[in-house]
């Protein structure tokens, strides 16, 4: 059995890297092909190209590389074409992926194409569900809540669980890779070039009013190798140097050690909430991209942890209110072991356990699922 995967990002490679190990582990002569980064490299993929040419957001940063996308969007498809997959699974990145499986399906209808991460109609754009069913089939959910949605629109769908709940965590001696005196503070601008440009700055200036009130504070800065060098020059003048970190097992430490984070949106929340760090989410987009995306907005937040524990226990910084000062005061609270922490503690606990925590691997539930669907076409 040949598979067609196609990741965009990070953190569609850690999906594509749990759900391939699950598959080899169900089926040991499954193939693979398509696009991913290192993790879905080092299960068997020879990526076709560089995933990091996928990771870009918001429809302002999208126009300058239109043409490229454009290009990419091609080379895809017709490299699935020619590996005459059993199916495509895209994961993620619905922008470029569900356009290549529009292409796919137009060539060849009786493809079965199959789309991990269902996409968030529930927060904005409704109608993408019905736009999403006339290419894909069947949909692998992280979110309990998701299935209906998929369902009502003509897709089958799975509720697999977060691959967070089965991510190693740090170990005791792992722990020990992050010493020193005074607060730890998290620093997460992002994992794309764009997020993190943007925030980076904000980021400093928080890092200024934290030190005064913390002057033994210490920073820590997990990043990834496609924004590593560009990391490193943003946060050159930053008033406490942060460490930065590019190993697994220093991330893996730097979440458990830390006590508070500074974090962009996105999956990352999940990724503290395992850890128990209490956070603020803050997150700059062009001012084109923020206005219409709020305009589309159907919920009142965005982080994870606040919607799934069905709290609002995360402040959020979102657009023009992503101000130094405010972001400032929110960490402030959190360190000072108040009212503040103890809420967002509980509101961590109750989305690790309606998330899957406990149960079997994310991953393994999804390839069951993969598995079942393709059985079910035959």
């Amino acid at each position: 059995m040949k598979l067609f995967l196609i990741a965009g990002e990070p953190s569609g490679d850690r999906l594509g890297a749990a759900l391939m190990a699950g598959l080899k582990l169900l089926l040991p002569e499954v193939r693979f092909a398509g696009v991913g980064g290192p993790l879905m490299q080092a299960e068997g993929l020879d990526s076709l190209f560089p995933m990091e040419d996928l990771a870009v957001m918001g429809i302002a940063e999208v126009l300058p590389k239109y043409r490229f996308l454009k290009r990419r969007i091609r080379e895809a498809a017709a490299a699935a074409l020619a590996a005459d997959p059993v199916a495509l699974i895209t994961i993620d990145s619905p922008d470029f992926c569900l356009r290549v499986a529009r292409q796919i399906k137009a060539a060849r209808p009786g493809l079965r194409t199959i789309h991990y991460v269902a996409p968030s109609v529930w927060a904005w754009r409704p109608g993408r569900a019905a736009k999403m069913a006339e290419v894909i089939d069947h949909v692998l959910a992280l979110l309990p809540f998701e299935p209906p949605y998929m369902t009502a629109a003509g897709m089958s769908c799975d509720f697999v669980g977060h691959p967070v709940v089965a991510e190693p965590l740090a170990t005791p001696e792992e722990r020990g890779l992050m010493t020193g005196q005074g607060p730890l503070i998290l620093a997460l601008p992002g994992s794309r070039r764009g997020e993190v440009s943007r925030l980076a700055p904000v980021i400093g200036a928080v890092l200024a009013q934290i030190r005064q009130a913390h002057p033994e504070a210490r920073v820590v800065l997990p990043t990834v190798r496609g924004v590593a060098a560009l990391v490193r020059d943003l946060t050159a003048d930053w008033p406490i140097a942060p460490q930065i970190v590019t190993d697994a097992a220093q991330k893996r430490a730097a979440f458990a050690s830390a006590d508070v984070a500074i974090a962009a949106s996105g999956t990352v929340s999940l990724e503290l909430a395992a850890n128990a760090c209490p956070m603020v989410i803050a997150y700059k987009l062009h001012p084109i991209s923020f206005w219409l995306m709020k305009r589309a907005a159907l919920i009142d937040t965005v982080t994870l942890v606040n919607l799934v524990s069905e709290s609002r226990s995360v402040p959020e910084f979102l657009g023009p209110a992503c101000q130094p000062g405010p972001i400032a005061d929110a960490l402030l609270a959190l360190l000072s072991d108040g009212p503040e922490r103890a809420a967002q503690q509980a509101a961590m606990r109750l989305t690790m356990q309606r998330l899957g925590q406990g149960g079997a691997p994310p991953g393994l539930r999804a390839a069951q699922s993969v598995l079942a669907a393709l059985a079910g076409s035959a």
